[in-house]
């Protein structure tokens, strides 16, 4: 497996993987598939990785900043997608552990997820990659459905990167 940054001809397997976690309904609200020009356009450059094993891109990452205001720089939320015929095979831990160590090299101190609750293994991974809870919304929003989300609120924080003034 190569864990590569994500390239615009990237964008067809990207936007299938997407999709497919829309069509899951345990992943995301988003009710279907932007252009790639609004997809890039809502995601900070910084981040963009996907996991690739014969050639074929199998896993995404993408970072959105959580504010435009400067104190929080260093503060960003995750998206983490793998393709569902190759999901429990370490692709997930691996785009996850490439993205923290590519963040903390950029300065970022806090890593931010938000979780279906229904989404045990994604959960999981975010723990085994040193996430921890840090809140519970009640029905944040609803999916394509019309299928409200509970959504639990995961953080990681760096060991590395100083998020106490300097």
């Amino acid at each position: 497996m190569l864990i590569r940054y994500m390239r615009e001809t990237d964008w067809d397997r990207v936007s299938y993987i997407f999709a497919q976690a829309i069509d899951q309904g345990n992943c995301t609200m988003h009710r279907g598939v932007p252009e790639y020009a609004v997809w890039d356009a809502s995601r900070d450059e910084k981040g963009r990785l996907v996991a690739v094993i014969d050639g074929v891109v199998v896993g995404w990452t993408a970072l959105t900043r959580v504010s435009a205001r400067a104190c929080y720089d260093g503060v960003f939320e995750l998206a983490i997608y793998v393709d569902k015929d190759f999901r429990r095979r370490g692709v997930g831990r691996a785009l996850l552990d490439a993205l923290t160590g590519e963040t903390e090299r950029l300065g970022i101190w806090t890593l931010e997820a938000h979780i279906f609750a229904t989404n045990t293994a994604s959960i999981a991974l975010h723990e085994a990659c040193g996430f921890r809870t840090v809140g519970y919304r009640e029905k944040l929003g609803y999916d394509k459905n019309g299928v409200w989300h509970d959504v639990v609120l995961m953080e990681r924080r760096s060991h590395i990167v100083s998020w106490e003034g300097g």
